[in-house]
């Protein structure tokens, strides 16, 4: 059904995922008119928005996300009292790895920067601290931090929409931008065209369409985006009989990463009661509109793994249910966070290539967002040259890192 009302808005967003979402919400509290376009359905299940779980950490190897994860940590409780139900359940979070792992200490060092609490422990204490449930060689120390959790995405992109909604946002869904131009000289600001024909006018607008920014920013301005989509596949194992609720949230097992080759993740038993989310960090490049989907990614490595670290209490004979999702890879794995630029100068920002951990953000991107289209500048204390269009003209691979990539590309089948 073609739109009917006005077609002139403070800022339009292009892109409704997470960030999208949180954007919108942002701008509509602060009293800005705004319109959401999303290509397809809301809360769709083709990019990287949807699912049962994400993880929530601080322990990066990069301590310039810890004051962005904090923030959000903080906005998304603020997000949940407006809306009056959950998205995010808090558990502590655990690393391990080799005691020599780079990215590992790396992490070690970011808790010691931010005076975030934490706790190294060898591989005893380890198998003591979890009472067996969590088992690592005698070469891995593991570290412990209380600030973790579990975020349901799609519901979380919900409360978003509807949060927006709530403060006098315009959400538009099926509704696929084909192209973005300068307004005329009386007009200023953007004007916004889609598939069907409709233009919208916006004095500014916010580019997150994922894994299609590639090719609407190539549309638009004429650039290649440094960033390509990868297809992951998220796997669910079953706990075995009598084990179950050792490895359950309320049991204050902790979301979790394992760095080295594979960097293998997972998350506590909560959406699938029995199951427990354990997967890789990679998957293979692809184009968004022909996907292969699937087959999948190479398990045995990951059922080894699985089988040395909890005890053989997890069946792996293989995983239960999978799901597909999508990453937006940058060469460095940080995030884009920026004007376009050119012809567009600052009438438009790009929010792109969050490169499989970027959800966990989503408050405090759509913030910083939102600030850049608003007022030219973005608060709250955030590296933002880290987050620059301009660091791939510098240097192709962007920023420098002492460690190496923590995505396996090519690891599937």
């Amino acid at each position: 059904m073609e739109y009917s009302g006005d077609h002139r808005f403070d800022v339009i967003i292009v892109g409704a995922g997470v960030m999208g979402s949180s954007a919108a919400y942002q701008l509509a509290k602060r009293g800005h008119k705004t319109l959401l376009l999303e290509q397809f359905d809301f809360l769709h299940h083709r990019g990287s928005s949807h699912g049962e779980s994400r993880t929530i950490r601080a322990t990066y190897p990069e301590d310039y996300y810890y004051t962005m994860v904090s923030e959000s940590t903080q906005l998304w409780a603020q997000a949940q009292s407006e809306i009056g139900y959950k998205v995010h359940f808090p558990t502590q979070q655990f690393d391990m790895g080799p005691a020599d792992q780079r990215s590992l200490l790396s992490v070690v060092a970011t808790c010691r920067k931010h005076c975030l609490a934490h706790r190294v422990m060898d591989s005893k204490t380890v198998s003591e601290y979890f009472s067996g449930r969590i088992n690592i060689p005698e070469n891995w120390i593991g570290v412990s931090t209380d600030l973790g959790g579990v975020i349901k995405p799609t519901k979380a992109v919900s409360m978003f929409q509807t949060l927006a909604l709530k403060h006098g946002a315009v959400l538009r869904d099926n509704t696929k931008v084909i192209n973005i131009k300068k307004g005329g000289e009386n007009e200023g600001g953007v004007i916004v065209s889609t598939v069907k024909g409709e233009k919208f006018h916006g004095k500014k607008c916010i580019v997150t369409a994922g894994a299609w920014i590639g090719k609407l920013v190539k549309t638009v301005a004429g650039i290649d985006f440094p960033v390509e989509p990868l297809e992951t596949t998220v796997c669910y194992w079953r706990i075995k009989e009598g084990h179950e609720d050792k490895f359950a949230i309320d049991s204050e097992f902790p979301t979790f990463a394992s760095y080295g080759a594979p960097y293998v993740y997972g998350t506590p038993s909560l959406e699938y009661p029995g199951l427990i989310k354990v997967a890789v960090h990679g998957g293979y490049l692809c184009d968004p509109d022909k996907r292969p989907w699937g087959p999948g990614v190479k398990l045995e490595e990951l059922k080894e793994w699985i089988k040395e670290r909890f005890g053989g209490m997890v069946d792996t004979e293989g995983p239960v249910a999978t799901q597909l999702c999508m990453y937006s890879m940058t060469p460095d794995e940080d995030f884009v966070i920026d004007f376009l630029g050119g012809e567009l100068g600052k009438d438009v920002v790009v929010g792109g290539g969050f490169s499989g951990h970027g959800f966990k953000m989503a408050p405090a991107v759509g913030r910083i967002l939102a600030e850049l289209a608003t007022e030219g500048e973005a608060g709250g204390g955030v590296e933002m040259k880290q987050f620059s269009l301009r660091r791939f003209e510098e240097n192709p691979k962007g920023n420098a890192k002492e460690y190496p990539d923590q995505v396996m590309l090519g690891s599937c089948l």
